[in-house]
């Protein structure tokens, strides 16, 4: 059986955009999904015809109410889930204005806060592997793209 999109295609890939958001804090903004204790950094799917950057930003402020701008583009993760080829575009941002509050209109986000990098590590996460980027930007380890 093949995943359906939205609008009912068949949906044989994904693209997308996830946001690393470390303040002078060495804290991560996160987002925790809903009904679960698994948490992650801002991300989501691509609209049509929008940028990965424009994708990035958008995310942050649905998820997490902050306006952010794009520092630097880390990595693209490429993946199968459930056989499904993702793409998701990782971006450093930088917090610019807004306030902590969800606006998520899909509804798949619960809390979003600013956790300590190392108490972030603890948490149960929703893509462990990107705690080493996590940590190389708020510099508690060397480089890993």
């Amino acid at each position: 059986m093949q995943r359906q999109d939205k609008g009912g295609l068949d949906m044989k890939s994904w693209q997308g955009a996830a946001a690393i958001c470390v303040n002078e804090k060495r804290e991560v903004l996160v987002v925790r999904s809903a009904d679960t204790e698994i948490w992650s950094v801002p991300s989501g799917g691509m609209e049509e015809g929008e940028a990965p950057e424009e994708c990035c930003i958008r995310e942050v402020a649905e998820e997490t109410g902050c306006q952010v701008k794009i520092v630097k583009k880390l990595q693209v993760k490429q993946t199968v889930i459930q056989g499904i080829e993702v793409t998701t575009h990782y971006f450093q941002v930088k917090k610019t204005g807004g306030r902590l509050e969800v606006n998520d209109p899909d509804f798949n986000i619960a809390e979003a806060c600013w956790k300590k990098v190392e108490e972030y590590e603890h948490f149960k996460q929703m893509y462990p592997e990107d705690l080493s980027l996590i940590k190389e930007i708020a510099g508690i380890s060397k480089p890993v793209y």
